[in-house]
């Protein structure tokens, strides 16, 4: 939460189950959450390619495990930025090599893509953003719940275990993560 101290208002691309909004708002952070899914009931339904706000329309944009599901993530980092007064914060499963990406398709087709720190830069700048820093940690889980949130059973199930290899162990899953803070160039 430090890297949206200072803020009044944010907004929540692709709010999922609220974690992010649920944390901001303890800060005292005033928050709108958006999702194009309407069972996450988020408080406006739209893509993250297109945002029905005004320009500079929130102190802080956040996106949080969610930007390997948009169609388009240079379009929808264009519309974070667009919406934001100040920052954007991405934090997304960082790409591990094409069979984790396989791994990720067959568990969830909904999946487009992980992408690297280079390529990250790239979309932050082609944004208008300035980077301003990036950290790396893992995040670990429960492997069956994974598999069991979207489905994925039988001979995919195997196939994506195999694929994600030494990641997932002893009945655990390890994926890397990558968080994103840029701010609007001034």
């Amino acid at each position: 939460m430090a890297w949206a101290a200072g803020a009044a208002t944010a907004l929540d691309v692709a709010t999922g189950g609220g974690h992010v909004a649920r944390r901001l708002r303890e800060h005292g952070i005033q928050v709108v959450t958006c999702d194009a899914a309407p069972g996450m009931q988020p408080d406006v339904i739209c893509t993250a390619e297109s945002l029905p706000f005004d320009a500079e329309s929130f102190d802080v944009v956040a996106c949080r495990t969610a930007a390997h599901h948009f169609a388009d993530s240079g379009r929808a980092l264009h519309e974070m930025a667009r919406v934001a007064h100040d920052r954007v914060i991405v934090v997304d499963t960082a790409n591990m090599g094409e069979a984790v990406e396989e791994a990720e398709k067959l568990r969830d087709p909904s999946h487009v893509r992980n992408y690297t720190d280079t390529e990250w830069a790239g979309l932050i700048a082609g944004a208008g953003l300035e980077l301003d820093e990036v950290r790396f940690f893992e995040h670990e889980f429960e492997l069956q719940a994974w598999l069991d949130r979207t489905g994925c059973a039988g001979a995919d199930a195997e196939r994506a275990v195999e694929l994600l290899g030494e990641r997932a162990a002893g009945g655990r899953l390890t994926l890397s993560k990558i968080a994103i803070l840029s701010r609007k160039e001034r």
